[in-house]
């Protein structure tokens, strides 16, 4: 490294020791249970889902995701780990450059290893996908404010593709010393909006965006007193004193490791993910359903315990509709409550029984997973709600012809019901403005 910089006053280097430990305890996986995942993932068959868990894995000392309160930890130690360094270097002149820039150097690749995690879920759709038939046959005051967000997004696929292309670039440019900082100064203010959003739609990364502003911050503050000297004030400005030097093993590692990170977490994983989106989507399972039987249907008849209930509005027992969806999943509305899912974190889960973003920040339905023996023609039903598993069903079922679907068997409840459900041919106002793509079209639903 080269070169002739101001030294450095006494405050300055103690702030800048507590930054610097600070912000590496953020940045590095220093946490076990990083490595614990790590360890434990199938290097040779690594999935999207792994890439992503891992780029996005934050220090955290709870079993849950991460707080402000790890946060605090984490300053509790960069201050004590700051006394020992201050004592230890209270007899030497020095400056920082050097250890600041290889700060940044740090800040910048987990910056851009984060935004590229979500930018390629963004790119391919997969983040905030088109809402499901249950979805779409949910009232909206039935959907949590997070859901609705996730859901609103999930409608326009293009501006999702926009906003992932967005966090790609930028995550390129941050990449590269000389375009770093603009890239952090446009960052910063398109994470604002993602940490306001968090904020107003009670999302459950809020706590992550904000942490990706205060690397931006970091990344920036190099050049920020410069540009804010040339851009707003109009003052004559100094160029930056600081420049690298890299020499021998450095000229050509460093090269080495970008060229790596290029091609693991940007061909490697982007491949990964497009395939992905086509053949795993993560947010709902991929698990067939019956064939040919998704939809939406009417209870044409319920009969509970040998009782036939007529329709009704306020009846806790009998069904009003049920939705079959492509894959292994049937929803139910009844008036009974049905119990919220109040999870807003991003989850991106392998299993199919941990997808559980249908059910997520709605109260309208019941959802539930089912396992078909085309043998028997039964239907094994099981809860998808992550605290009423145990809520099973056993019904076996018949299809008369292709718009009937004829239920039998015993609730959870040991209760015995006999449902004729008849499908409704009903059109999606959403799907019927793709099909026309003109704004002007004439729509008769």
């Amino acid at each position: 490294m080269s070169n002739v910089t101001p030294a450095w006053k006494d405050y300055e280097k103690t702030g800048f020791r507590i930054i610097f430990i600070y912000f590496l305890l953020q940045a590095l996986p220093f946490d076990w249970k990083f490595y614990s995942y790590l360890f434990t993932t199938p290097v040779f068959n690594l999935h999207y889902e792994d890439i992503f868990n891992l780029a996005n894995y934050t220090t955290r000392f709870g079993t849950g995701p991460a707080t402000y309160a790890d946060w605090g930890i984490l300053l509790l130690i960069a201050v004590a780990a700051t006394i020992v360094w201050t004592y230890a270097d209270r007899q030497r002149a020095r400056t920082y450059d050097a250890a600041f820039y290889w700060l940044r150097v740090i800040l910048r690749y987990r910056l851009a290893l984060a935004l590229l995690a979500y930018g390629f879920l963004k790119l391919f759709t997969l983040q905030a996908p088109y809402p499901s038939l249950s979805s779409l046959n949910t009232p909206y005051g039935d959907f949590n404010r997070w859901k609705l967000f996730s859901l609103s997004l999930g409608i326009v696929p293009s501006y999702e593709l926009f906003l992932g292309g967005v966090e790609i670039v930028l995550a390129l440019g941050l990449l590269f010393r000389k375009t770093a900082s603009i890239s952090a100064f446009i960052f910063l203010i398109f994470c604002g909006n993602i940490f306001v959003s968090n904020l107003a739609y009670e999302g459950g990364d809020q706590v992550y965006s904000l942490l990706l502003i205060t690397y931006g911050f970091v990344i920036l503050s190099f050049d920020l007193q410069r540009i804010t000297r040339l851009l707003i004030l109009q003052q004559p400005t100094a160029a930056a004193t600081f420049r690298p030097v890299f020499e021998g093993f450095r000229k050509n590692g460093r090269w080495i490791l970008k060229t790596a990170f290029l091609l693991f977490f940007v061909v490697i994983y982007g491949v990964k993910t497009g395939v992905g989106a086509k053949n795993d989507p993560y947010q709902y399972p991929t698990t067939k359903g019956l064939p040919a039987i998704s939809g939406l249907y009417n209870v044409a008849t319920f009969v509970i315990n040998g009782d036939t209930l007529a329709y009704s509005l306020t009846d806790s027992l009998r069904w009003r509709n049920v939705v079959f969806e492509e894959w292994n999943t049937l929803s139910i509305r009844t008036n009974r409550p049905a119990p919220v899912n109040a999870n807003n974190r991003h989850l991106v889960k392998r299993d199919n029984a941990e997808r559980l973003y249908e059910t997520e920040g709605t109260s309208g339905r019941h959802y539930y997973s089912y396992t078909a023996d085309a043998a028997q023609h039964l239907l094994t039903l099981e809860n998808r709600h992550p605290g009423l598993s145990a809520e099973t069903l056993s019904l076996h079922y018949s299809r008369p012809d292709q718009n009937r679907v004829i239920l039998a068997g015993t609730t959870y409840s040991r209760d015995s019901i006999y449902v004729i459900l008849e499908k409704v041919n009903k059109k999606y106002l959403l799907e019927e403005v793709a099909k026309g793509g003109g704004r002007n079209r004439k729509l008769k639903l």
